[in-house]
């Protein structure tokens, strides 16, 4: 990966004329990580840069997380841009409404696993549980570390058979591990869809597509956008899918900044 800040003329010059499908992570690239999802906040300038975009018409503006629908809209309070909730199980913009079926079976042992959890993890300090619907998940970002391997080991015991039935599909992000349905919905099919769409829509316009992401299911929208546009991973430099990187949410700000002015 290359540091973004260090190849700006390069990007200018890919802007330039084009259309731009702006996908941007919400936690950890938006919003600085907080203790729980519900203390994550957008500093009011970056909240200010996002409406400046979605306001100049060679942008499109997608918020794509792992966060609910519903959760992700109160948090950013646009209405003129697409939201992509769950991973991509759920989409809502203008003239756009989608949402994963999943079946009542599912639902139903969702159910029975938010129970376990909170029947077998009641002793635990520091960790939460999300129901997000079509999801679950289980943060212990605030669990003491000798409680972590419990927390993972119950976990496992109540997902494994589940998964091996294929009734389920897992994921770990960032001090989290999350249920998810069989669909084959992910972070990198939705953009993917969204970009074939824009494209149908534009005609022939030129069009570029840039992704920020900072999580581990991030990569599906990377490795998705490979060779079609640009990616940008958030954080300290690792192996990735992605181009470029840039360091922290402050960054991420700046870079909005930069393609305001451009």
């Amino acid at each position: 990966m290359e540091y973004l800040f260090n190849v700006m003329p390069k990007l200018r010059e890919s802007l330039r004329g084009k259309f731009i499908l702006l996908f941007l992570d919400f936690d950890g690239t938006l919003s600085p990580i907080a203790d729980t999802p519900a203390k994550a906040t957008i500093p009011k300038e970056t909240i200010q840069l996002l409406k400046g975009l979605s306001r100049q018409p060679q942008f499109k503006l997608v918020i794509i997380s792992g966060r609910a629908l519903k959760d992700l809209k109160e948090k950013i309070g646009l209405g003129n841009i697409v939201y992509v909730g769950n991973h991509g199980l759920e989409l809502e913009g203008p003239k756009l409404k989608f949402e994963a079926q999943v079946s009542s079976a599912y639902k139903s042992l969702l159910k029975q696993i938010k129970s376990y959890f909170y029947k077998e993890l009641s002793s635990v300090k520091g960790i939460f549980i999300e129901d997000k619907g079509l999801s679950l998940s289980l943060h212990y970002r605030l669990a003491e570390k000798k409680d972590i391997a419990r927390v993972k080991s119950i976990f496992q015991e109540a997902v494994s058979s589940h998964l091996v039935k294929n009734k389920i599909k897992i994921y770990s992000g960032k001090m989290v591990s999350e249920i998810r349905p069989p669909a084959a919905w992910d972070k990198g099919r939705m953009a993917l869809w969204i970009l074939y769409r824009q494209k149908f829509i534009l005609k022939g316009e030129p069009l570029l597509p840039i992704y920020v992401g900072d999580d581990i299911t991030d990569e599906d929208a990377f490795k998705a956008l490979r060779g079609k546009g640009v990616t940008i991973f958030v954080g300290r430099p690792k192996p990735s899918f992605a181009q470029y990187y840039l360091k922290d949410t402050n960054e991420v700000a700046e870079f909005l900044k930069f393609l305001c002015q451009n």
